[in-house]
């Protein structure tokens, strides 16, 4: 199983200060593999596997192959997958 791009349903915005699109551009462009989760908007109550796995409801947040979870300001998530964090032949 891929990693799981836990976003928003705006799959549409594409602009570089979206956090959403930064994560997911990073993985693209990294050649990472991944799934994506579009989660609710704007119920945030309803992204319950988000909140399980993280403890909030903030968008965007990665799954793991094992079941963890990664989430941080979309800034800092962006440098760690650039930085070769997540990756092929990486253990995340």
């Amino acid at each position: 199983m891929p990693l799981k791009l836990h976003r928003c349903p705006a799959t549409w915005a594409k602009m570089s200060g979206h956090p959403c699109w930064r994560v997911q551009k990073a993985l693209d462009d990294m050649g990472v593999e991944y799934e994506v989760v579009k989660e609710a908007w704007p119920l945030r109550s309803r992204r319950t596997a988000v909140i399980e796995g993280t403890g909030q409801s903030s968008v965007p947040a990665i799954e793991l192959e094992d079941g963890t979870w990664y989430r941080e300001q979309s800034a800092e998530m962006e440098r760690a997958i650039r930085g070769g964090r997540f990756g092929p032949g990486t253990a995340a």
